[in-house]
């Protein structure tokens, strides 16, 4: 008897037009739009970046502080990269070992050198 009720039961959603489980359903309810944006199209002019020859190509007002901007960050970097400080584990093992060898007086201290 359960066999029969498996059987039937989603031909009598699907005749009374319920969901069944194996329905394909959207993730959205709205319709999906394409591009996005609105229908805007330049056709191609065959110039480069649209200026014909000739012709003196006109900044936008970004352009400069885009470049500006990027100019700046790149002389900085370079100034903090220049003098950041050594922190490798190298530099400091030959520090603490000279150290450690001047303590037990077996590396004499630079400092105190007789002249």
């Amino acid at each position: 008897m359960s066999s029969l009720r498996t059987t039937l039961l989603p031909l009598t959603r699907r005749a009374a037009g319920l969901a069944t489980t194996t329905s394909k359903r959207a993730f959205s309810a709205t319709a999906a739009k394409k591009g996005g944006h609105s229908p805007q199209y330049d056709p191609p002019t065959g110039w480069l970046f649209g200026v014909k020859p000739g012709e003196k190509y006109v900044n936008e007002g970004w352009e400069n502080l885009y470049f500006y901007g990027f100019l700046g960050s790149f002389v900085v970097f370079g100034v903090a990269y220049a003098w950041k400080p050594d922190t490798s584990i190298q530099t400091w093992a030959l520090e603490e070992a000279r150290r450690r060898l001047e303590a037990e007086g077996i590396l004499e201290d630079p400092d105190n050198k007789k002249n």
